[in-house]
């Protein structure tokens, strides 16, 4: 509440979310990572700065913090400064059947994978690590019913 004590507008809920971030100091690694291994379909990349991705509705946003810390010059987009230090987390969809092929393919290409299991509702998650540590997260999106 503000100093008045004054109650707040009324507002509905945001709907859904439209975009999720992950930090990572070497956009390179970070592209071949989600563009190449995990398949991706890129929006765009902008120098050493950021580089998105397209998952159905939503975007993962692929940031340097070293370059989103800064403050924006353009005046056009305004964007305030942000960023995040050590691994962060992200979970992406995949079907039960996709779940096994992922498995294999990351095993395939070195990646470890650190969990695999399922949870109380039935939902199987796998975890493993981005080249800059952030744990991702592929699961069954029954997950959330």
């Amino acid at each position: 509440m503000d100093k008045d004590d004054a109650p707040l507008p009324l507002a509905p809920p945001p709907e859904a979310v439209l975009e999720a971030a992950v930090y990572v100091d070497d956009l390179d690694e970070a592209e071949a990572f989600y563009g190449a291994l995990l398949g991706l379909e890129r929006i765009a990349r902008v120098g050493n700065r950021h580089v998105f991705y397209r998952l159905g509705p939503t975007v993962l946003l692929v940031f340097n913090p070293a370059e989103t810390e800064k403050p924006s010059t353009n005046p056009n987009l305004p964007v305030p400064p942000h960023g995040a230090k050590g691994p962060g987390h992200v979970c992406l969809a995949a079907t039960a059947l996709a779940l096994h092929a992922w498995r294999d393919r990351l095993e395939a290409a070195g990646v470890p994978i650190e969990a695999d299991f399922h949870w109380p509702n039935g939902a199987r998650s796998i975890y493993f690590r981005d080249p800059a540590g952030n744990s991702v997260e592929l699961s069954e999106p029954r997950l959330w019913e």
